[in-house]
């Protein structure tokens, strides 16, 4: 079933979450029209290849083509032709973010449906998609929106002043060029008496309005600190959610409008401020409240825009190595890796080119880590506005690089405190800028990073990158793994569940998680609020075993995603579970029932257990040798549960597999994931590559391992190949070859 079917068989609750996926950016009507062919694509390497995101942005328009020549309904044809004229326009020039936003989109889908999969939301998931949030959000929306009309009536009552003003300085200055003699007649009394009445007019609305002002800056002061620099704390923590797998990181939008709109009410209060201030200038008296009260409320208005726009600098993507877009903030040394930063306010102009410096690993202090790094290529770029950010600034990094400093006689400083892959880095960035008369240094960093130097360090320093933006949301905290918390299993397990639906295309449910929990740390897997330690996750062997516990996981997610996938999202694979529970699963189960599992014993393996009933009543399972990447290479895995045959004791070769668990025939589950047979060119005879075992009279039979043949053959086996295989056995390639 392909994977938009699945999206449209959600629940409401969580079709509204696909729904939000949409807009104008990737419209539905496209997704839906070209489900089939959008989900063939390989959008996730095209969004770092420009040539490749090309080719398919011309692709997807053909394929718009052909479905709206295809459509009798004529309005649909026409919002069809709408849909792509405004596609031309927004990718034609860089079709990698169409690409990006593509990818993004499915991966999200993904995600979705793997949270369908569970019973329940995990606690980081319900955190960041609860209704307090959003109530939040449109109280957000409300105040904003009622100071920004409240500044604009400030704009009118500073108009009317202004007006009331310059008929008081009129009607004065005639009064005052009267002959001298006409001073003390009733009109000039009459016209004094209206003056002053006019002058009392205008210190009561100058009053008025410097009142009015000093309660818009202290609820625009209120909002900063109570409301909006939370919401930017709430954004950067569910970036770091967002950057481990999580929920789509969306509602920068939101921010920057809620940040722009704050920051155009300042900027509209320090332009009345200095207009109250050229008011003074022609007219003023004894007691003008002007004079006593602007130059505060001056410095108010520039403290907030100060820090308003300092704060709404923003690293809007995490540096990340474009080989692999899915696991952000791990740096290799020598590997180019893309960074962006972002002003979420849109500034008046700017009237010089705003420059950002990128600096790695600024004020570190002295012996924190043992290796040090510099940015070997161009770190100074100038920020541009893009069409789609609404006006605002922005930067992208795209050919950043690291080198490793040398060090005098081979020294590396503070050597042996923590792993490679435990050492916390940052890239910072710096610009300054003055607008309307007032300096600006704008200073952020990105999350902590983990530098590599050799690939085989990535799965250690995904961990590492997973743990920290699990348990904190400190910014840089460069310090966390020398003495790193632990996580509960609640949070832990909803963690892992996303990186097998990023990494796999389908999560994991609560059995399979509970089947980990076991794995990790036996009884107390049934516990939420059992605490695991960094080090047991990552850094101990699993007892009886070479490996860590992450090290296994990973395997297994490489495995998947290079040899699995399709079997993995089909859901054929059980996965996680032991031999014991393996057993008391099959034994009632009819002969030939098997079930797929991962490996415990190898890294990156996976086996298939069947159940056989001995003719005295007795129930045998059999277990075929782990299959690895490499034998994985040479045969798909569907075809090797199709072709597996079993030799034992000179019966003739058979498929010992009938049922998948629980019972499935074989080819029902399976058939539509068969590679073709190869077709029959003559003059050669046709060769398949089958799997075969062996099984002796004297293996254990409880559980029996079946092993692949060791040449050499005796003559009855090789005799009784040829006649029962439909394939030249000289020709034959083990699939068990390492």
């Amino acid at each position: 079933m392909s994977q938009w079917k699945q999206i449209q068989q959600l629940e409401i609750r969580l079709l509204e979450q696909v729904d939000y996926l949409y807009d104008d950016n990737f419209p539905m009507d496209i997704r839906q029209g070209l489900a089939s062919w959008i989900e063939s694509q390989d959008w996730d390497t095209a969004v770092n290849d420009e040539s490749m995101a090309g080719v398919l942005f011309t692709n997807l328009l053909t394929q718009l083509e052909r479905v709206r020549s295809q459509e009798q309904n004529f309005l649909q044809r026409h919002n069809m032709k709408i849909i792509q004229q405004q596609l031309q326009l927004k990718y034609a020039t860089n079709p990698a973010v169409m690409a990006r936003v593509i990818s993004t989109c499915l991966r999200e889908e993904r995600r979705i449906l793997s949270s369908a999969c569970m019973q329940e939301q995990g606690p980081l998931e319900k955190s960041l998609q609860n209704s307090v949030a959003f109530e939040r959000q449109k109280n957000m929306d409300n105040r904003v929106g009622i100071i920004r009309g409240s500044v604009q009536l400030m704009d009118q009552a500073v108009k009317y002043i202004e007006d009331m003003q310059d008929d008081f300085d009129f009607r004065y200055k005639t009064l005052q060029s009267r002959e001298s003699t006409d001073r003390n007649s009733d009109v000039m009394k009459q016209e004094v008496t209206r003056l002053q009445e006019m002058l009392n007019r205008l210190d009561f609305k100058r009053k008025e309005i410097l009142s009015k002002m000093d309660v818009v800056i202290k609820e625009i002061d209120d909002l900063m600190t109570s409301q909006l620099n939370p919401e930017l704390q709430d954004w950067k923590r569910r970036q770091q959610i967002a950057a481990i797998g999580g929920p789509l990181l969306t509602g920068l939008e939101q921010l920057q409008s809620w940040f722009t709109l704050t920051a155009q009410s300042l900027f509209q209060i320090k332009r009345q401020l200095d207009k109250l201030g050229e008011l003074v200038v022609k007219v003023t008296y004894e007691s003008d409240p002007i004079p006593l009260q602007k130059p505060q409320m001056e410095e108010r208005v520039k403290y907030l825009i100060y820090h308003l726009i300092k704060s709404s600098f923003v690293v809007e993507k995490q540096p990340c190595m474009p080989t692999h877009p899915q696991k952000p903030l791990i740096i290799k040394t020598g590997v180019q890796f893309t960074t962006k930063v972002r002003l979420l306010v849109k500034l008046p102009e700017v009237d010089y080119q705003l420059k950002v410096k990128t600096t790695f690993d600024k004020d570190l202090p002295p012996g924190r880590v043992s290796r040090q790094f510099f940015i070997l290529t161009n770190n100074t770029k100038v920020m541009d506005i893009e069409d789609y950010s609404n006006g605002c600034l922005s930067v992208e990094f795209r050919h950043l690089q690291l080198k490793e400093k040398k060090y005098i006689n081979g020294t590396k400083g503070n050597e042996g405190l923590l792993s490679v892959t435990e050492e916390l880095h940052s890239l910072s960035f710096e610009a300054c800028f003055t607008v309307q008369g007032l300096a600006i240094d704008l200073e952020t960093c990105s999350l902590p990073l983990v530098v590599i130097s050799n690939v085989s360090q990535l799965p250690g320093g995904w961990a590492s990158v997973m743990w920290y933006n699990l348990l904190t949301d400190e910014p840089r905290n460069l310090a966390f793994f020398g003495n790193p918390p632990r996580a509960s299993w609640s949070q832990l397990s909803e963690v892992l569940s996303w990186q097998f639906s990023t990494f796999a295309g389908r999560g994991l449910n609560k059995e399979q998680l509970t089947m980990l929990g076991e794995k990790l740390f036996g009884q107390h897997a049934s516990c939420s609020d059992y605490q695991v330690s960094w080090s047991k996750f990552s850094k101990e062997n699993i007892p009886g075993k070479p490996f860590s516990f992450w090290m296994w996981l990973d395997s297994i997610l490489e495995l998947i995603k290079k040899h699995l996938l399709p079997v993995w999202n089909e859901n054929y694979i059980m996965g996680f579970v032991s031999k014991e529970m393996e057993r008391a699963l099959l034994k009632d189960k009819e002969p030939g029932t098997f079930l797929l599992r991962f490996s415990e014993s190898h890294l990156g393996g996976i086996t298939f257990t069947w159940v056989e009933h001995g003719d005295n009543g007795e129930v045998k399972f059999n277990s075929v040798e782990p299959y690895t990447k490499n034998r994985l290479s040479a045969l798909p895995f569907a075809d090797i549960i199709r072709d597996y045959k079993v030799i034992s004791d000179g019966v003739v070769p058979e498929n010992p597999l009938k049922f998948l668990y629980p019972d499935i025939p074989k080819d029902e589950a399976f058939g539509r994931l068969y590679n073709s047979q190869p077709s029959k060119v003559h003059p050669y005879i046709p060769s398949t590559l089958i799997p075969i075992s062996e099984m002796r009279s004297n293996a254990s039979t409880t559980p029996r391992s079946c092993q692949s043949p060791e040449p050499p053959m005796t003559p009855g086996e090789f005799d009784m190949l040829n006649e029962h295989l439909c394939f030249d056995i000289d020709t034959m390639s083990s699939p068990y070859s390492e």
